[in-house]
C-alpha cells in the first residue's frame, strides 16, 4: 500500500462485512436482505500521520464514527482516510 497520512490522519482497513448475519434468534439472513445503507464501523489501521495527537499505532483494530472518513480505491483494496478524533476506541485483543 502506497498511501502515507498527512497531519492527524490515519488509514483504516476496514472489516469487509460478512456474507450472512445472523439474527437473535439463530436465522442466517442472506446479504442482500441486510441494509446496505449500514456501512461497517471497525477496521485494521495500516498507515497513521505524524501528528503527536495520534493515539492509534499500525495493526490495531479500531472502532470509528459510521459516516467519517473518505474512502480510496488502491489496487483493488478500498480503505479509509479518517481524522484522529474519528476513532472512537481502540480494540483489546
Amino acid at each position: 500500500m502506497n498511501i502515507k497520512p498527512l497531519r492527524d490522519n490515519v488509514v483504516i482497513a476496514p472489516e469487509k462485512k460478512s456474507e450472512k448475519s445472523k439474527t437473535d434468534t439463530g436465522i442466517y439472513l442472506p446479504e442482500s436482505s441486510i441494509n446496505e445503507n449500514e456501512k461497517p464501523q471497525m477496521g485494521k489501521v495500516v498507515a497513521v500521520g505524524e501528528s503527536k495527537e495520534i493515539n492509534v499505532k499500525k495493526g490495531e483494530r479500531v472502532i470509528y464514527s459510521r459516516y467519517s472518513g473518505t474512502e480510496v480505491l488502491v489496487g483493488e483494496e478500498t480503505y479509509l482516510i479518517v481524522k484522529n478524533e474519528d476513532i472512537l476506541a481502540v480494540l483489546a485483543k
